[in-house]
């Protein structure tokens, strides 16, 4: 495993959002969901596509908060444009379980 410097990790923003619409994504190479996530008035709505189908269903992921990390650049994936990589826990099986806060917190609030 590389090191990283603390400049390094300072770097990365990192944030809590509330995830507000989840729609299948067809078109994705792998299984995923297309969501709408809002970051709080500082960074406003962004979308993700995130690899979560295993373990999530679209109507159970609205309203639950996510961790993501909000400044990579936009990429593409199909025709579908991704502003933040949502965090999450990789199992075995190549399931994924999100990160989120134990409790309710501000939208828009840094990880650190």
């Amino acid at each position: 495993m590389e090191t990283i410097t603390w400049a390094d990790f300072e770097k990365v923003e990192i944030r809590v959002g509330t995830i507000t619409a989840a729609a299948d994504f067809p078109k994705a190479k792998n299984p995923a969901y297309q969501l709408t996530i809002d970051f709080g008035p500082e960074l406003g709505i962004k979308r993700s596509s995130a690899q979560i189908t295993k373990l999530y269903q679209p109507e159970e992921l609205i309203g639950k908060q996510v961790v993501a990390v909000v400044n990579f650049p936009v990429k593409q994936i199909a025709n579908f444009f991704s502003e933040c990589l949502v965090l999450g826990v990789v199992g075995t099986d190549k399931e994924i379980v999100l990160l989120q806060p134990d409790k309710s917190v501000a939208n828009g609030l840094k990880i650190g």
